[in-house]
């Protein structure tokens, strides 16, 4: 018998209380079994390796694939709700769970929408929702069209499985798009695309909803990417006026009830500048679980997302949204192309003997490079504008400082932990 996947030794809450199956053992589910434990709740976690960095950290694990019918089938057994890490469940796993009475939330008919990108973009198109053109994909004539119709300034994109900046293409020419349309179809990959628009920065607004249908919207945040991956968020957008924040809030909280949306969902979107010269939005992605865009509630929120997302597939009345300091900038720690020498555990303590405020969050990863290792918070004090730009690459800079050098080994800026700090305004 495999004893990690034996029933009888999966651990129980010995207080009865709730126990949320997710699928996918990565830092996603990491950071939620945090809040789980705080909530006095049980996760348990399909995990696809015993070292995936949830099944780290919690003790209920069961390792299998998430397209495995008997292994998504053995994880949600006894559990009062099914969630998930990512949105790669085959959707005919999730429609014969929930005829089976299992509580699967987000439900299948919600999750297509983070699943097929086509699906999405028509849903959106449907109720008024602002998209950039798009058509589907079913052969090269399609594309050479819709290149016609766009003046060439085009995306394709795979219209499943794509993530960070994957199945994602910036074809130069007619010509280049076609030949990409024409593999990717031979593969039997499904394609869409759409109109390249002229956007000024990303967006994103994260909400919740609760089978009860109550909603709860955070703060619109910037995201930067860089080579396809989240890098930086500021919390909340500097500069975003009051009248098109409150519009990206209540279109993100109307999405998520057109949807049908149990837990977190997080609306990515681009700014754009209109005919009248003012900025608008067009929605780009949705993911139907906690996002990269939101790890700075970990510190800089009331509720985090990951104790919201299980407030609300638990049907929990949500908590409060209210940002915790006036700024919060996340900086993902990503793989060096060289792993330094330095440990990590040496290079957590310079960091905090130069930035006590820095708050730190490590997913248990090895480190390779481009890869998702961690995450930096930093607060700004009391009394900084979040609409002054200024201000705000100061506190911007810390967390860009604190995530390089802890991808790195090493200061982007030459500070010398030993001989103190070079010119510059840092360090407090």
């Amino acid at each position: 018998m495999d004893p990690v996947n034996d029933d009888s030794r999966i651990r129980r809450n010995p207080l009865g209380s709730p126990v949320v199956a997710m699928i996918g053992g990565g830092q996603l589910a990491r950071m939620t079994h945090q809040s789980a434990v705080a909530l006095g709740q049980t996760l348990r976690v399909l995990a696809a390796d015993p070292q995936d960095p949830a099944a780290q950290v919690t003790p209920d694990v069961v390792i299998g694939a998430h397209d495995d019918p008997d292994a998504v089938r053995g994880v949600a057994a006894g559990a009062d709700v099914m969630t998930f890490d990512h949105g790669h469940v085959p959707p005919e796993i999730l429609v014969e769970l929930e005829s089976a009475g299992v509580a699967v939330r987000p439900r299948a008919s919600a999750l297509i929408h983070a699943q097929d990108k086509l699906v999405m973009r028509r849903a959106l198109a449907e109720i008024g929702a602002p998209v950039p053109p798009f058509t589907a994909v079913d052969s090269v004539e399609d594309v050479r069209r819709f290149h016609d119709e766009q003046q060439g300034r085009i995306v394709l994109k795979s219209a499943r499985g794509g993530y960070d900046g994957r199945g994602v293409w910036m074809p130069e020419s007619v010509e280049q798009a076609e030949r990409i349309a024409q593999e990717q179809l031979d593969a039997g990959v499904p394609m869409m695309a759409e109109a390249r628009v002229p956007w000024t920065r990303e967006l994103s607004a994260l909400v919740a909803r609760s089978p009860f249908g109550q909603g709860a919207v955070w703060p619109v945040v910037e995201t930067v990417q860089r080579d396809g991956i989240c890098a930086v968020v500021v919390a909340p957008a500097t500069g975003l006026p009051d009248d098109l924040r409150s519009a990206v809030q209540a279109t993100a909280l109307r999405l998520a009830e057109h949807l049908d949306v149990t837990g977190v969902m997080a609306v990515e979107l681009f700014e754009v500048i209109g005919a009248d010269g003012r900025p608008g939005v067009l929605v780009n992605e949705l993911a139907m679980r906690p996002h990269n865009s939101g790890h700075w509630t970990m510190d800089g929120a009331t509720t985090s997302q990951f104790e919201q997302h299980l407030r609300a597939v638990l049907d929990y009345p949500l908590g409060s949204t209210v940002p915790t300091a006036p700024v919060t900038v996340m900086a993902n720690v990503l793989g060096a192309a060289e792993t330094p020498a330095m440990s990590m555990d040496e290079r957590v303590h310079h960091l905090g003997a130069r930035f006590p405020h820095a708050k730190v969050h490590l997913y248990g990863k090895s480190e390779r490079p481009g890869r998702k290792i961690g995450h930096v918070n930093v607060l700004a004090d009391p009394g900084i504008d979040p609409d002054d730009p200024d201000q705000v690459a100061t506190v911007r800079a810390v967390a860009e400082h604190a995530a390089h050098w802890l991808s790195h080994g090493e200061w982007a800026d030459g500070w010398d932990p030993h001989t103190g700090p070079p010119v510059g305004d840092f360090d407090r």
